[in-house]
């Protein structure tokens, strides 16, 4: 569903925002997307058992989890950080993803920068038996495939298509499925250009580019600024953005719009990716540091 966004910008430009994140409850956004065929194949090869990797506040652990509930797959997830094994109930997500059925797995932040190497892959069978390997963030092949169905024949009349970029995977998607004439803009919430190389790997098509100046400091990096942005686009709106990824997209649009970056006239898209199940967890780490909150009940 795309809707509108009446607020008032220069040069006649017109703003739609695709709430990708109503498609599911718990599902939302490029989740759903990046998990379809992920499922449908390890259904397809007969297994009973998930297994992926994040974070402390994942959109992708939480996502997995009530999707492979929701599917009959049991789940394991393996999580950054061994420290947390013992704050599960102080951790939104964490509790979700168990309390849908997922083992968690608290590894040490130096092991969990192996997960893709086969060493580390071999320990993960030799203690969980057979499993459908999904990786971090639920990036590969199949999920690009997923994420190519997010633009529709409706689509087709915006100029600009807007998108955060976490591991590249739902940009990907959309470069693929674009038409010529649109242009793809990714926003990353990481800081560094290196997610260039990533995308090359699964598009074929150049009508794309990253904006690298809307990160606010880095991945999970937040500024009073965005908290604040955050609120009044929902006052203003109604549309909640997650901070880690669409709000980052949709302040750096917005600041674009006001510098005259695009022409007159131009119709954008941005692409709300879900998340939303993080404002939570930020909202804990804005307390702590005596920060505003994000105003959104989730």
């Amino acid at each position: 569903m795309n809707q509108e966004i009446t607020l008032e910008l220069p040069n006649a430009i017109s703003l739609q925002i695709k709430r990708e994140d109503l498609i599911h409850p718990f599902v939302s956004g490029n989740k759903f997307r990046k998990l379809k065929y992920n499922l449908a194949q390890a259904g397809k090869e007969n297994h009973d058992t998930l297994l992926t990797f994040g974070g402390a506040f994942s959109n992708h652990i939480s996502a997995a989890a009530y999707a492979g509930y929701e599917s009959g797959f049991k789940t394991i997830g393996i999580i950054r950080g061994d420290e947390l094994a013992d704050k599960i109930s102080d951790n939104p997500t964490l509790n979700f993803a168990q309390s849908c059925g997922m083992q968690l797995e608290f590894v040490s932040r130096e092991e969990y920068r192996t997960k893709i190497e086969d060493q580390f892959i071999e320990r993960l069978k030799s203690k969980f038996g057979d499993f459908f390997l999904i990786p971090e963030g639920g990036t590969n092949e199949l999920a690009i495939r997923g994420c190519e169905e997010i633009l529709t024949e409706d689509d087709a009349k915006f100029d600009y298509i807007c998108c955060a970029v976490g591991t590249g995977g739902t940009i990907s998607g959309i470069i693929n499925s674009a038409l010529p004439h649109q242009k793809v803009l990714g926003f990353p919430a990481l800081k560094g250009d290196f997610l260039k190389e990533e995308i090359r790997n699964f598009v074929k098509n150049s009508n794309w580019q990253l904006i690298t100046d809307y990160h606010f400091g880095g991945y999970g990096k937040i500024t009073e600024e965005l908290v604040q942005f955050i609120n009044n686009f929902y006052i203003q709106t109604q549309v909640p953005l997650d901070p880690i990824y669409t709000a980052k997209m949709v302040f750096g649009v917005m600041d674009m719009i006001e510098k005259n970056y695009f022409p007159s006239g131009s119709k954008i898209l941005l692409i709300h990716t879900g998340g939303i199940q993080g404002i939570k967890g930020m909202n804990m780490k804005l307390i702590k540091k005596q920060l505003p909150i994000i105003a959104i009940n989730v």
